[in-house]
């Protein structure tokens, strides 16, 4: 039982949240204005669609390091994830995708549920890289079908303009699996085809892709001109302030992810990202030429970050769960209704975490 201000998909309500068996039962309660009352924020669990580490585990080492990646996001607000592979080798990718079909069967005690897997890569251009590994090779449907076969691939992040790759969007997208551009040279003529054949994502937004020129519109224009949902990474390091409101305003979905590394949660120091050698420091992460390598980002921070630019709290949550949810066509995640699964953040007034419920269960220490 929770008591204080509920966003609810209806709005606020100054009550009580009653949960059984992980599930929500109930919701008491009267529309109230939060800013008028001292109770804490209660808000829908945190889905987080681009996770690759956290409390030094890296997604790309499987097995038990998805436990710690699980538990470290938990104590962040974070109730559910996807763990996001690097590019990688086939033999070794293969390995690793078969180990995280594995983990998403069960869920870790004090951890966020795994929902499945984000492939980033290999299917990417090897001009826009960012930090991922010089592995990208062009996507050939019986190899996209075998990952399919050994874990629950949600989202698989390509670029357009590979040859092959329009085939194979449509061929991914009609067995279930969102596709995002990113990692990407395509023009915005590519990006619209990709979008016609059933693409409809963008992988961290502005990052790692074809700019926007007022004469070349690119991927970046692609997706201020067409696109439902985006992922966009707020630790205002990545993404300058005004870029995230100018996305705001084009993208009526536009969702928060961390794309967090084995750094997050840690001190500063050297960590991997995949086969990458990786330093934090000064808030970041980054390679030994200084491009960005992921984030330290947490979701809690995320929030925090995002409030402090002007967004309403209410507004902000959207971004953090429901979207996220909604984008994976999951109905029982990502917001506070009665037989949703109890998974829930609890915020003090000065935004601070409290509590993390995931699938009722109270996740009570924290970094």
């Amino acid at each position: 039982m929770l008591n204080g201000n509920i966003l609810t998909p209806d709005g606020w309500i100054r009550g009580t949240l009653h949960c059984e068996n992980g599930r929500i039962t109930a919701l008491e309660g009267s529309p109230a204005d939060p800013s008028k009352n001292g109770d804490p924020y209660i808000l829908p669990g945190f889905i987080d669609l681009h996770v690759h580490g956290g409390g030094g585990a890296d997604v790309m080492e499987s097995g038990a390091a998805i436990e710690t990646i699980a538990r470290t996001h938990a104590h962040h607000g974070t109730t559910s994830m996807l763990a996001t592979t690097m590019t990688a080798p086939r033999d070794e990718l293969l390995a690793v995708v078969s180990g995280l079909g594995e983990v998403t069967r069960t869920r870790t005690p004090g951890g966020a549920r795994v929902l499945g897997v984000h492939l980033e890569g290999p299917y990417i251009n090897p001009g826009k890289l960012g930090a991922q590994p010089d592995a990208a090779v062009s996507a050939v449907l019986d190899e996209v079908l075998k990952y399919l076969s050994v874990a629950p691939i949600r989202v698989v992040t390509l670029a357009p303009e590979i040859a092959g790759h329009m085939e194979i969007i449509s061929e991914m997208v009609a067995r279930g699996v969102r596709v995002q551009l990113g990692h990407s040279l395509a023009t915005y003529d590519d990006a619209v085809a990709a979008l016609k054949h059933g693409a409809c994502g963008f992988t961290h937004l502005f990052n790692a892709m074809s700019p926007m020129h007022h004469r070349n519109p690119g991927l970046v224009g692609a997706a201020f001109a067409h696109a439902e949902f985006a992922e966009i990474i707020p630790d205002l390091l990545h993404v300058h302030p005004g870029a995230i409101r100018a996305a705001l305003r084009a993208i009526p979905r536009l969702y928060v992810v961390t794309d967090s590394t084995s750094a997050t949660g840690m001190p500063d120091g050297e960590y991997r990202l995949g086969s990458q050698h990786v330093t934090k420091c000064l808030g970041g992460v980054r390679l030994a030429d200084g491009t960005l390598a992921g984030s330290t980002l947490t979701m809690d921070a995320a929030l925090r970050n995002l409030v402090s630019i002007g967004l309403p709290l209410a507004d902000v949550s959207n971004r953090m769960s429901r979207y996220a949810a909604d984008y994976l066509g999951i109905e029982d995640r990502g917001r506070l209704a009665r037989g949703a699964w109890a998974d829930a953040v609890v915020f003090e007034r000065d935004l601070t975490l409290a509590a993390t419920y995931v699938e009722g269960e109270q996740i009570v220490e924290y970094a």
